[in-house]
């Protein structure tokens, strides 16, 4: 879907608010970079084209020589609370983001119930409204500094129509729930999500999700899944999404695609496989990676507190943890060694998850699991069906994932220059007109006249992420300039403050 280039564009005798010069452009579409300048007028790129052809803008930036590429989009986020808690998004915009898909793992701000429980634990903040467009005027008023497309999730749906009820629901319940999703999706959402892994959507039969995700498909929206199983039942889970798809009648998305365990490292290649198959049949597929060995989430939906797996204790450190702050950081293995020593009896790492799970805080508990294999990431990379997300969990306490702070940057510097797995011209354009298509983001993605001014000016020498699982919370290197529908947002790492962001509906403008 090419943008509709319904913007202005240049004329002689226009007054451009902006003008790049001298930069190598990536339009997004996978092609070699070009030499020249863009313009842009208001919140619209008004004039690509050789260097001296945008004439006079109000303010010039010297793009000595470096990449301009269209914003960033993060496709995989859950930034649905941090639009609101931390609307200078700075972690997303000094990577290059200049949107994010929220609403992801069957999560997401809408429905909700005004000041409930459930999405004040989700989002850090207390409701004011019940549906999207009420989740839009909030968004509004907190004036972000990057945009945002949002999924309308299953697990969202589900516990504010049945509560902590597990069975089936009853017709009038599943009525209840199409209902939401049907007002999300005719009031700008670009898809349904589900988080088959997570409480309640694990207890939700294949019927009950294609019925919901049968939903999104009088929009055009898409099926964006956690699926069921990421480790030993990885094959079954990807044929029950494709499933899913087929019998709603809706695209997939696959979210942060891994084959968790050392057991199943590997694995990917044959869900991959499947994937490819499916397209080749006509399906309509695509997947998402994030480029690090851990995932990360909220650590009491991934265990049985009572009996924790003591092999999968082992692989734990511990990002947030309000009852023993002092846990945060560590690894739960050496956690148990200095416990064991300071009480003189004998500790394992999952005498430790349990005693965090039996804390008041439990729920508030996440976690980070060293689960996925290197060479799984790059294979991933290298698939021309897979974009990039982040998965970050923009919770600022205690010591979160890198990947909050670093994803993009990684992929280009670590992946593209220092790795090889993919050239620069193709990562970027999986970050941007690739993924801004698959979530319906009108007008970006790409640079082109017509097109919203969301752009990011790097350095590919240079551009690297700095966020460690030591010293996560660090902005990376080599991003000189990121501008969000046409107001500069960040320049040389000083952040302005501008909030030009907005909520977007899904395929509108």
């Amino acid at each position: 879907m090419p943008p509709s280039a319904i913007g202005r564009t240049y004329s002689p005798g226009m007054t451009i608010d902006l003008v790049i010069r001298d930069v190598r452009i990536l339009d997004g579409e996978g092609g070699a970079a070009v030499e020249g300048d863009v313009g842009v007028a208001s919140d619209r790129i008004v004039s690509v084209g050789p260097s001296g052809s945008a004439g006079q803008g109000r303010t010039e930036i010297d793009g000595a020589g470096r990449v301009l590429a269209p914003g960033l989009v993060d496709v995989h986020s859950h930034d649905d609370g941090a639009l609101l808690r931390h609307p200078d998004m700075a972690f997303k915009l000094a990577q290059g983001v200049t949107t994010v898909v929220i609403g992801n793992c069957g999560f997401s701000a809408a429905p909700a119930e005004i000041g409930g429980e459930s999405t004040r634990s989700f989002l850090g903040v207390d409701s004011t409204w019940t549906d999207l467009d009420g989740f839009a005027a909030a968004v509004d008023q907190a004036a972000p500094a990057v945009n945002a497309v949002a999924l309308v999730g299953h697990n969202s749906v589900r516990s504010l129509v049945m509560g902590d009820d597990l069975n089936e629901p009853d017709a009038a319940q599943l009525d209840a729930m199409k209902a939401h999703v049907r007002t999300a999706m005719a009031q700008g959402a670009c898809g349904f999500s589900s988080g088959l892994i997570y409480h309640p959507g694990r207890s939700a039969t294949t019927a009950e999700v294609a019925a919901l995700a049968a939903e999104a498909a009088p929009f055009g929206g898409i099926y964006a899944t956690h699926m069921r199983n990421e480790g030993d039942h990885l094959l079954e889970a990807v044929d029950e999404a494709l499933l899913v798809s087929r019998t709603a009648g809706v695209p997939l998305q696959i979210s942060h695609h891994k084959a968790a365990g050392e057991a199943n490292w590997g694995k990917i290649v044959r869900s991959l496989a499947r994937v490819h198959d499916a397209v080749d049949a006509g399906q309509d597929v695509t997947l998402d990676v994030y480029p690090y060995v851990a995932g990360s989430g909220p650590m009491w939906q991934y265990f049985d507190a009572e009996n924790p797996d003591p092999d999968y204790s082992k692989v734990i450190r511990i990002a947030k943890c309000p009852d023993f702050p002092g846990f945060e950081g560590r690894m739960v293995v050496d956690i148990a060694e200095d416990e064991s020593r300071r009480r003189n009896e004998p500790l394992e790492a999952h005498d430790i998850i349990r005693q965090i799970l039996a804390g008041p805080g439990a729920r508030n508990v996440i976690s980070i699991q060293f689960i996925i294999d290197e060479a799984d990431i790059e294979t991933n990379l290298r698939d021309p069906l897979v974009m990039v997300g982040s998965d970050g969990i923009a919770d600022l306490s205690g010591q979160p994932h890198p990947r909050l702070f670093g994803t993009f940057p990684r992929v280009l510097g670590h992946y593209v220059r220092d790795r090889g797995v993919l050239p620069l011209a193709e990562a970027v354009r999986r970050m941007t007109s690739m993924s801004a298509d698959r979530f319906g983001l009108v007008d970006r993605g790409r640079i082109v006249e017509g097109g919203y001014a969301d752009l990011v000016l790097f350095d590919p020498e240079t551009v690297i992420d700095t966020a460690t699982f030591d010293d996560p919370k660090q902005e990376p290197s080599g991003i000189g300039l990121v501008v969000v529908n046409g107001a500069v947002a960040l320049e040389q790492g000083t952040h302005s403050g501008v909030g030009s962001g907005r909520l977007l509906r899904y395929r509108q403008g």
